[in-house]
């Protein structure tokens, strides 16, 4: 029995140490700006939507390109019951086929349409890693502000209970009246509602990460050290082509060649195209000699040639020659309404930038002033107001006062961490719509 009992030590401590492992894989753990942005370029369902339309771009690409390189086919014609007659083709145990485009202009406008669709498909999917990285960024900071206003509201709701006591035992004693109570109570049930609030913010932005990453849900804890300071940027600063305008244009391009290639049709252009053929004629189950002079039918035959085609009047040409000039039409001014809306952005993202940076100071200052009256406040609850009770010497300040001072300047703290999360926000948008917002992910791997 004790050997039998030493023999399921090991299992259990497999079974323990596979439990502790599941347990260390979904438990939150401190994770940089710079991994989750990582793991959302490669989890992100856009960016592999993009990746699949490369690799289609990619391969339409080599469909085009191939129709100058010959094609090989292989093929038999044995008859499986015998011939009777002359059938009018020529019985062969087995034939090779080969055929190749040799000159086509439509052709070559089709390739270089082509050429131009994989480098929009290569700028959409930039553009699409870059988009994930945004998104990341901004709710891994939100993620991590609200964390910290959290921690700021529960210090809140401390002194807040420390009020309402305070005041329970000043209204029994008829030092303070009813209402004063009351409100104090109201405070306390409204820094409630905020840390709510905030708790339903941090669950939903922990889910918004989880879907972009793909780890489980609260899974991750910000690293505040890991996300670096985020430039001063102004829309002043020269933009350069966003990589979603340039795939537009490239688009356009690629548009614009197609319907090239369509109107090049009815030019009266040919179109070259080579062949050859192999046949291994037999004479096994049929009796195809009675037909030929000299009753031999030759073994081995070879034809080639080049084909000539000229298009001289096709009607479904010159509609397909209109719907793609349409389409290239709509693809350029599609291009042309991005850059106008990418424009518009920047005008936009400027302003509010302007205003979130005042917004910011005003919060920091204000934070900076509650912070020195709650000094005074402890150090007069503390020392007393220095004058006694002297005439016309300010009254001596109650308990209350104190933990009032400490929620307002908690106030202030979320005021300006608030501000700040939504003029960083504000800033990135403005990167990336100048077209800056790989020189931020250049910088996140420097961390």
């Amino acid at each position: 029995m004790r050997a039998e009992h030493n023999s399921r030590n090991p299992w259990r401590v497999a079974l323990a140490g596979a439990v502790l492992a599941a347990v260390a894989a979904v438990a939150p753990a401190q994770m940089s700006l710079t991994t989750v942005v990582e793991l959302a370029q490669k989890n992100s369902a856009a960016v592999r939507l993009a990746q699949a339309d490369l690799q289609r771009a990619t391969a339409q690409l080599a469909q085009t390109r191939d129709a100058f390189i010959p094609s090989l086919s292989f093929g038999s014609g044995l008859p499986a019951f015998p011939e009777v007659g002359f059938t009018g083709s020529l019985p062969s145990i087995w034939d090779s086929t080969i055929q190749s485009m040799v000159f086509s202009m439509p052709q070559i406008q089709y390739i270089h349409a082509a050429r131009a669709g994989v480098q929009s498909a290569q700028l959409s999917l930039k553009d699409a890693r870059e988009q994930a990285a945004l998104d990341a960024s901004t709710a891994y900071m939100e993620l991590d502000t609200v964390g910290r206003e959290l921690d700021a509201v529960r210090e809140q709701e401390r002194d807040a209970a420390r009020l309402v006591a305070i005041e329970q035992q000043r209204a029994e004693a008829g030092v303070d009246s009813l209402d004063t109570l009351l409100q104090a109570q109201l405070t306390a049930a409204q820094l409630k509602l905020s840390r709510l609030h905030l708790e339903s913010r941090a669950a939903t932005l922990a889910k918004q990460l989880a879907t972009l990453t793909g780890l489980p849900v609260g899974s991750i804890t910000p690293d505040h050290a890991s996300i670096p300071e985020i430039p001063a940027v102004t829309g002043d600063r020269a933009a350069a082509p966003t990589p979603g305008l340039e795939s537009a244009q490239a688009l356009a391009l690629s548009r614009q060649h197609e319907a090239r290639g369509d109107e090049e049709h009815l030019w009266l252009l040919p179109e070259i195209g080579f062949g050859a053929q192999y046949n291994r004629n037999t004479t096994l189950l049929n009796s195809i000699n009675k037909y030929f002079v000299g009753g031999y039918l030759p073994a081995n035959n070879l034809s080639s040639g080049f084909s000539i085609k000229v298009p001289v009047f096709d009607w479904g040409l010159h509609a397909k020659s209109r719907e793609s000039a349409a389409e290239a039409l709509r693809a350029r001014v599609e291009a042309e309404q991005a850059q106008q809306q990418n424009d518009i952005q920047i005008a936009q993202l400027s302003t509010s930038l302007r205003e979130l940076d005042a917004l910011a100071e005003i919060a920091s200052l204000k934070q900076q002033i509650a912070g020195e009256q709650l000094k005074s406040v402890e150090a007069q609850l503390e020392l007393g107001n220095g004058e006694g009770n002297a005439p016309g010497s300010p009254p001596q300040l109650s308990p209350t006062a104190g933990q009032q001072a400490r929620i307002d300047e908690r106030q202030k703290y979320l005021d300006a961490l608030d501000a700040g999360l939504q003029l960083s926000k504000a800033r990135l948008n403005l990167l990336r719509a100048l077209g800056h917002m790989q020189d931020w992910l250049d910088e996140l791997r420097t961390k």
